[in-house]
């Protein structure tokens, strides 16, 4: 814990850096000009600072998200996007898209959010009756399960014509966050930030069952608080900038790696790193085909099918 000050003066850093950068002039000089409505102040604080405020949050939220999910699971290996959660998220917005198109923010994230834990369920009760000889069946599992709910978005968007808007829920993009219009992934925090509270139950559930019995606690409310927790966190996500692939499965593996698997201890690290990751692929999204943009999603896609490979071919090896 005495490096956490220094990770997060790197990630003050960072987030002063994509304040800078983007097409129009925030320079430091063109912020202290005479003029206090000069256009640069306007574009930090209407797009720039929002932005950036929501990739922190973004990537902080995911992250822990994923946590969740391999502590419960037991497996490094599941996160959102790897259990089929993103999908049935993106699944509950195309339905509300189609029956209710006017309702309200808040009332999309939580119908989001139920479709994400009934997908979440689903994943684990198909977990419970296929015999897991293998700890990479369990993503593969996911994956697959993940891929049908696609397929079944997919078909109804095209039915009813809505694959434009089914799109801008998969593909991570941060380009079009304004001031007012992220503000959902502070709640999204928020919940995140309850784990950290609940951080000791949840890693005695991840003990199993007839262990969490033995100590008093209810396993099946943990549990099922858990994957409130994530549900809900991918609901914010996924409504305000969309999909974002693989964040929830490299941060923590990567903390863990380093810290173990006490998870109190682990939050506030994959909470930085979180966000510090996500900061990094927005920055390289930006300046790599300067003036156009990548979108997030893309850039962490490509970066985390990579690292996700190599964490696989890692396990195999030691397994072998």
């Amino acid at each position: 814990m005495k490096y956490l000050p220094v990770a997060l003066l790197a990630l003050i850093l960072l987030a002063i850096a994509s304040l800078l950068i983007g097409v129009s002039d925030v320079s430091l000089a063109a912020l202290f000009a005479d003029n206090a409505n000069s256009r640069a102040k306007q574009i930090l604080l209407i797009s720039r600072l929002p932005r950036t405020l929501a990739l922190v949050l973004a990537g902080s939220s995911m992250a822990i998200a994923g946590l969740i999910m391999q502590m419960l699971v037991r497996n490094r290996f599941v996160e959102p996007a790897t259990a089929g959660t993103l999908e049935s998220a993106s699944l509950g917005l195309l339905v509300i898209t189609l029956f209710a198109p006017g309702l309200a923010l808040m009332g999309k994230m939580l119908v989001s959010a139920l479709f994400a834990l009934f997908g979440t369920l689903l994943f684990l009760r198909i977990l419970r009756q296929v015999p897991l000889r293998d700890i990479l069946l369990v993503p593969l599992i996911g994956i697959m399960l993940g891929g049908i709910i696609s397929a079944v978005t997919t078909f109804f968007a095209y039915r009813y014509d809505l694959l434009q808007s089914l799109l801008a829920f998969r593909s991570g993009d941060f380009s079009g966050v304004l001031s007012g219009r992220y503000e959902l992934l502070w709640l999204g925090f928020l919940f995140a930030l309850a784990a950290w509270f609940l951080a000791d139950r949840l890693t005695v559930a991840g003990m199993g069952e007839d262990f969490t019995t033995n100590l008093g606690l209810n396993y099946r409310h943990t549990v099922t608080l858990g994957l409130i927790i994530v549900s809900l966190v991918s609901a914010s996500v996924v409504v305000t900038v969309g999909m974002i692939p693989f964040l929830g499965l490299l941060v923590p593996n990567i903390v863990s790696l380093i810290m173990g698997d006490n998870m109190r201890r682990a939050i506030p690290w994959v909470a930085l790193l979180g966000s510090f990751f996500v900061l990094l692929c927005d920055m390289i999204g930006r300046t790599i085909r300067a003036p156009y943009e990548i979108p997030i999603g893309t850039v962490v896609g490509v970066v985390g099918s990579a690292l996700f490979l190599y964490l696989l071919l890692r396990k195999s090896a030691h397994a072998s």
